[in-house]
């Protein structure tokens, strides 16, 4: 399995700049939008659950269930990124996920954060 399997976050050309902080250097807020988030509810899969199962007998890292977190969080990010796109953001600071547990039967996964329009300073 290849890093983007185990990994995420946005491309150097990303329309939509998501960060984890309170501002950006060299960049100046000039419109607070608001709350923004994407959320994503992923079901299990009998078949990963089971390989977990037996996996947590004998140790190790449950690959399968890491690959699906992957994907989860990546789509809840693309969907807080289309919410601040839709409402004139150009950047979304203070992202934080959170992760809960739907009804016992998936995973809640939630991207929010801040939507902002930000410009260069000096610009």
């Amino acid at each position: 399995m290849g890093i983007d399997d185990y990994g995420g976050g946005q491309g150097t050309q990303a329309a939509v700049l998501v960060v984890t902080t309170n501002d950006v250097p060299g960049y100046r807020v000039e419109t607070v939008i608001g709350e923004v988030f994407g959320l994503t509810v992923r079901s299990r899969h009998l078949g990963s659950q089971i390989g977990a199962g037996l996996k947590s007998m004998i140790g190790g890292e449950l690959k399968g269930l890491t690959k699906t977190l992957v994907q989860t969080r990546n789509q809840a990010m693309e969907r807080l990124v289309e919410q601040a796109q839709a409402r004139g953001g150009n950047a979304v600071l203070m992202m934080r996920f959170d992760v809960s547990e739907a009804a016992d039967v998936g995973t809640e996964v939630c991207a929010y954060g801040t939507a902002v329009v930000i410009t260069r300073d000096g610009a």
